[in-house]
């Protein structure tokens, strides 16, 4: 881990850390921010979901579902959400398997 994230995760979103992700980051960062902020990191027992706009976005590791991520190949800003999540602690827990919810209310 750098030093960056290490300061993330020892300190928090101060306003420092903040300035640093917006800086590091630009607009992704702002978003990944506002994501966390807004409480739509979701960690479930298989992977950490994001919520966006229009949809859902898997997380695991440095690969997310994303179109960004999937026509990049770099870190988008779900990945940079749940970095910040997992690092602070700011997400929603879900005792569940997201795969086991994908499914529910289908057949309703």
């Amino acid at each position: 881990m750098n030093d960056f994230w290490a300061a993330v995760k020892e300190a928090g979103l101060t306003p420092e850390i903040r300035e640093g992700l917006r800086k590091r980051y630009r607009m992704r960062g702002q978003k990944a921010l506002d994501a966390v902020e807004s409480g739509r990191v979701e960690k479930y027992n298989d992977f950490f979901v994001v919520k966006g706009r229009n949809e859902d976005y898997i997380v695991e590791d440095d690969f997310c579902t994303c179109k960004d991520f999937t026509y990049r190949g770099r870190c988008c800003w779900h990945i940079l959400a749940v970095q910040i999540a997992a690092l602070t602690g700011q997400y929603t827990p879900k005792d569940a398997w997201y795969l086991d919810t994908l499914g529910q209310n289908r057949w309703t």
